[in-house]
């Protein structure tokens, strides 16, 4: 890979990482919707996009991919018990959860297709 796509990938996913914590922590009537479907699959959207995202930046092993952006989902959750106007639910977890599965079988699929990418 050359650097500045190296360099890009990893910033577009640290931006993005921030922009989904910036949005979790907005209170609820400032949030913009983003799509036309429920909070879950915003939840479930987002950490297929950041997990694909990650693993493109950092080549992580899956298992390690997976329990950072967990952890990540869960420090959400936690972080939103001390928000204005916000809930935690284990429910998003569980979104989170189905999201970065589905970000892990896409990447292996695409890595397959394309093993150069």
């Amino acid at each position: 890979m050359h650097l500045e796509k190296h360099w890009t990938v990893r910033a577009l996913f640290w931006i993005s990482l921030a922009g989904s914590y910036i949005l979790a922590m907005t209170p609820q009537q400032f949030v913009p919707k983003l799509t036309p479907f429920g909070d879950k699959s915003n939840h479930f959207l987002a950490f297929a996009f950041l997990t694909l995202l990650l693993l493109h930046a950092y080549r992580l092993k899956y298992i390690s991919a997976f329990v950072w952006m967990l952890l990540y989902g869960i420090f959400i959750e936690i972080s939103q018990l001390f928000a204005v106007n916000r809930s935690s639910e284990v429910l998003d977890v569980l979104a989170d959860t189905l999201g970065i599965v589905i970000g892990l079988i896409l990447y292996r699929s695409i890595r397959r297709l394309y093993p150069r990418c």
